[in-house]
């Protein structure tokens, strides 16, 4: 049986740069080398595409990509060229795994490289990547399909500097601190802070303004619970069990998701089968409502006194290591981690092979 290549993207010009390398090695160990040979391309933090031994080593040892210390720089061109030649092989063509978390990545920019250049992909398309990378793009398009958004709004960092009084004004009509601050395009919780009075939301804006030049501001749930779930599929979605995240610090940060090891995760989430029902269906809308496809990871806030909804967002390419909170809520739903790296794959193909059938001329 011929094996089917499949390229690993990791890495990239994005602040989860070590958060990809770690997804990238837990998704290369877990492909079934029966059947799959497997080809890492590592994107460094200036954009420079390297291959072969320095790509192992960064999955290897984890270290950030900086510009390629050896020979084995690959000229995105040659990237394009080695896969373009292969995809004439039609009964096993190649298939890249974007494992890019966040701008450069997640964002719909490498998903527009792999469409023009005709080849299979795992994850969301452009669109669906663009929208669900853009945490103030998606909102307003699950608002128009009437989903339970956080309260938010928006500026951008230039905004901020010429004119802080109207910006804190516009702040101040979703409601009173606290505040979640964000880069409008980032995720793994990356610039993202807490405020609960004017000098911490000054810290905050600045902070996130480092990360991105759009802002979003939602307003800070109180007496809440986490609530995540995970979505697999292309146009027939399925979605796992609710799992619920109870953070050691006041909220999910960076550090309690990948450093700190006192977050603890209950999967699946204690909560009524009505309740997991009603989550359930809401991510599934706003799967497709982003028209994403492969995978995408939906979160959730759930008020604890009065168990009301509220649709936090979601993520197209989530954190993928084997202790992350996508691949886990579909092990306590009964796909392994190995089986799940696998299916993705086929969700790949199988969108990709459809796309073969449309026609391109009149």
């Amino acid at each position: 049986m011929k094996k089917t290549n499949v390229y690993i993207i990791f890495g990239g010009k994005s602040g989860e740069h070590e958060v990809s390398i770690r997804s990238a090695r837990s998704v290369a160990e877990a492909i079934d080398k029966e059947k799959y040979t497997v080809i890492p391309l590592g994107i460094a933090k200036d954009g420079t595409w390297v291959c072969g031994e320095e790509a192992e080593k960064a999955l290897a040892s984890y270290e950030k990509m900086d510009r390629g210390q050896t020979n084995e720089v690959l000229p995105p061109l040659s990237v394009t060229s080695e896969l373009t030649e292969r995809i004439k092989d039609e009964d096993s063509p190649p298939i890249v795994f974007p494992v890019l978390h966040g701008p450069y990545g997640e964002d719909g920019t490498i998903q527009g490289m792999l469409e023009m250049m005709n080849v299979a992909y795992v994850g969301s398309g452009v669109l669906g990547s663009s929208l669900g990378m853009d945490k103030v793009l998606q909102k307003q398009v699950f608002l128009q399909y009437g989903l339970p958004v956080v309260p938010f709004t928006w500026f951008l960092k230039k905004e901020w500097k010429h004119d802080r009084n109207t910006i804190l004004a516009k702040i101040k009509k979703i409601g009173s601190f606290p505040y979640f601050v964000k880069p409008a395009n980032l995720g793994s919780s990356v610039g993202i802070s807490k405020a609960h009075n004017e000098k911490e939301l000054s810290k905050a804006i600045e902070l996130a303004g480092s990360y991105d030049r759009k802002i979003i501001i939602e307003k800070g749930m109180e007496n809440i619970r986490e609530i995540e779930v995970s979505v697999l599929g292309n146009d027939d979605p399925e979605v796992s069990v609710c799992g619920e995240i109870i953070p050691s610090k006041e909220f999910y940060d960076y550090d309690a998701k990948y450093i700190e090891e006192s977050t603890r995760l209950a999967i699946p989430a204690p909560i009524s089968a009505q309740l997991q029902t009603r989550i359930q269906t809401i991510a599934k809308q706003a799967f497709k409502a982003l028209d994403c496809s492969g995978f995408s990871r939906v979160d959730f806030f759930l008020e604890k006194e009065i168990n009301k909804i509220w649709l936090s967002e979601i993520n197209t390419i989530p954190g993928f290591t084997s202790i992350s909170m996508y691949p886990k809520l579909w092990e306590a739903t009964g796909i392994s981690y190995k089986k799940l790296v696998g299916k993705l794959i086929e969700l790949g193909i199988e969108r990709w092979r459809e796309k073969q059938q449309l026609a391109t001329s009149l």
